[in-house]
């Protein structure tokens, strides 16, 4: 059974940093896309950054230079470093794991989540 779980998420104020971490049990983490998606109130989910089979990274045009998708496959956690963090970061922050194709489509599993407060 394939299990993902986030840590790390927490209140910052703007300008500062926070790196969140998501293990993943089971066989779903490497040789499968992989990706961190946030969702803010009333807002619909969106992919932040991805990691794809080939192993090419992906971020979305709001955090391209200060977000940065890693992934430790010794150990199976994804993480996400985030720096210069601004309001609009703010939001519930998911992993998700065996992407049905490219990094912004669906995926099979997803974490619970992890918020992030930027204030």
């Amino acid at each position: 059974d394939v299990q993902l779980v986030e840590s790390g998420g927490g209140s910052v104020q703007a300008g500062g940093s926070l790196r969140l971490s998501c293990v993943v049990s089971g066989d779903a983490f490497t040789s499968s896309c992989v990706a961190w998606f946030r969702q803010a109130p009333g807002k619909e989910r969106e992919g932040v950054a991805g990691i794809e089979r080939d192993g090419s990274t992906n971020y979305a045009d709001s955090v391209k230079g200060r977000f940065t998708i890693s992934r430790d496959s010794d150990k199976n956690i994804l993480y996400l470093q985030m720096d210069s963090l601004k309001s609009e970061d703010t939001g519930m922050y998911y992993c998700a794991a065996d992407s049905t194709g490219t990094w912004l489509d669906d995926y099979n599993f997803w974490g619970q989540g992890t918020q992030v407060t930027v204030s």
